[in-house]
């Protein structure tokens, strides 16, 4: 007897998904690891001439993952105008690399723990990860470009790597502690 599959269960991916879960969650994993041990104020310093810290690091890669999602899920509509960014805009983009008051990295790790839920839950579930949209229209891209959601996932591996890199630097100047090495 055969048992009818569940559409609230998400399959285990496998092959390609299976990879880029697996990357993902690894890069994911060296960024929580810097912050392991940390008080809210440690979290919140900058140790570096760079206005980075931890937590506004977490908070940021949760933000960028959000939004690609989103983007993967609704195309550019689910992107900001960047060509449009007033100093409000600017100036909200700045907090992102930032723990505000009232802020907590217990609070920023579970919202960035939702957000790997979210995604990892999406990339079992696509139809296909060869769907694709164009790119919102900002400096930095070419116009006419179109993102598959497989190049979206690549671009969020990538910018987590690049970060918990940062991460590694800055916990480093903060108190000696590498996440590797």
């Amino acid at each position: 007897m055969t048992e009818t599959p569940n559409p609230n269960e998400t399959a285990t991916p496998t092959g390609e998904r299976a990879d880029l879960l697996q990357t993902l969650g690894m890069h994911r994993n060296f960024l929580r690891f810097t912050t392991q041990g940390l008080t809210d104020e440690q979290a919140g310093r900058r140790t570096t001439v760079s206005a980075l810290c931890l937590g506004g690091l977490v908070k940021h890669v949760a933000e960028m993952e959000r939004l690609w999602v989103d983007f993967i899920l609704e195309g550019p509509s689910a992107m900001p105008d960047f060509n449009d960014m007033t100093e409000a805009d600017q100036a909200a983009r700045a907090d992102e690399f930032r723990l505000l008051p009232g802020e907590t990295l217990a609070g920023v790790l579970a919202e960035y723990e939702a957000v790997a839920r979210r995604t990892d839950e999406l990339v079992a579930a696509l139809p296909s990860l060869d769907m694709d949209h164009p790119l919102p229209e900002a400096p930095w891209f070419k116009p006419g470009l179109r993102w598959s959601a497989r190049r979206a996932l690549l671009h969020v591996i990538a910018e987590t790597a690049q970060h918990a890199g940062h991460a590694d630097i800055i916990r480093e100047s903060l108190d000696g502690a590498k996440t590797m090495g």
